[in-house]
């Protein structure tokens, strides 16, 4: 990601929300260019500036034979391709500090997963690569308390940060999203993202397997443009039900197109 398609999104000069998307996890080697090639054409035609997101490997899965990815290095090569051909930014999480180097050679963003948003060397290991740095606030997390995560990724130098809401934990198996966390998150002085399908999440189900509203998407979304989010984050697939991972509240591909037309209706109207 270069420093004015940083800026723009900053100082929000697109005049629109911008959008993170993409499958949970690389499944397989065609997957992750046929999936960014289909939301790119979207993107173009509505004027929605582009990131694209996959996770090269889930570090985070509640059962121990749940997928995890198709190796390290062959799913960042993908990520990385993706984003030279197509000329676009491209997002993978990590999980730990040797992770950052390694994921910084292939994608402009890291992404810090919310449950690993207060760990101090992981914030300050992606910091010091100089890439974007897109910390989720932790379900367990105030929107105040991010300005911590925050100032750890300042303290390397790095000031190219995004925070991103995924909902906070409302009993033992569901989420909330509180909309009062966008604006008390851009009091930082960086964009913030509402992370639509994870926040409809419903986690640490019985069955080992998480579950989810997607039916709800358009909601969330909706609400977010709304309130004013810098950006949307959702997971998008051809065929949710037999994703790899996450599948129970990610956004069939097919609807993608409907869902970002209203939200750019929403977004002019509102500004």
């Amino acid at each position: 990601m270069n420093d004015l398609f940083f800026s723009d999104l900053t100082n929000n000069n697109s005049n629109n929300f911008f959008l993170i998307a993409g499958p949970c996890v690389v499944e397989n080697e065609e997957m992750p260019m046929a999936i960014a090639v289909r939301i790119k054409k979207i993107t173009d035609r509505l004027g929605i500036p582009f990131i694209f997101k996959a996770s090269y490997l889930k570090a985070n899965r509640s059962r121990s034979d749940s997928f995890t990815g198709i190796g390290h290095e062959k799913a960042l090569r993908l990520i990385g391709q993706v984003g030279k051909e197509l000329d676009i930014p491209v997002l993978t999480d990590i999980h730990s500090e040797e992770q950052a180097a390694m994921a910084a050679a292939y994608v402009d963003v890291l992404q810090i997963p919310a449950f690993l948003s207060r760990q101090t060397e992981l914030l300050v290991a992606a910091g010091k690569t100089g890439k974007v740095v897109n910390i989720k606030k932790g379900q367990f997390a105030s929107a105040e308390s991010m300005k911590f995560a925050v100032q750890k990724v300042l303290q390397t130098g790095n000031s190219r940060i995004m925070l991103t809401e995924r909902g906070t934990t409302f009993g033992y198996n569901d989420l909330i999203v509180d909309f009062r966390n966008i604006p008390e998150m851009q009091a930082n002085g960086v964009p913030v993202i509402v992370d639509v399908t994870h926040s409809l999440q419903q986690p640490n189900q019985g069955s080992g397997i998480t579950g989810g509203r997607p039916d709800l998407i358009e909601t969330i979304a909706k609400a977010a443009i709304a309130a004013g989010t810098d950006g949307i984050f959702l997971e998008t697939h051809p065929d949710p039900a037999n994703a790899l991972s996450d599948g129970a509240n990610m956004l069939r591909i097919d609807y993608l197109e409907d869902l970002l037309e209203k939200l750019v209706a929403i977004r002019k109207a509102v500004y």
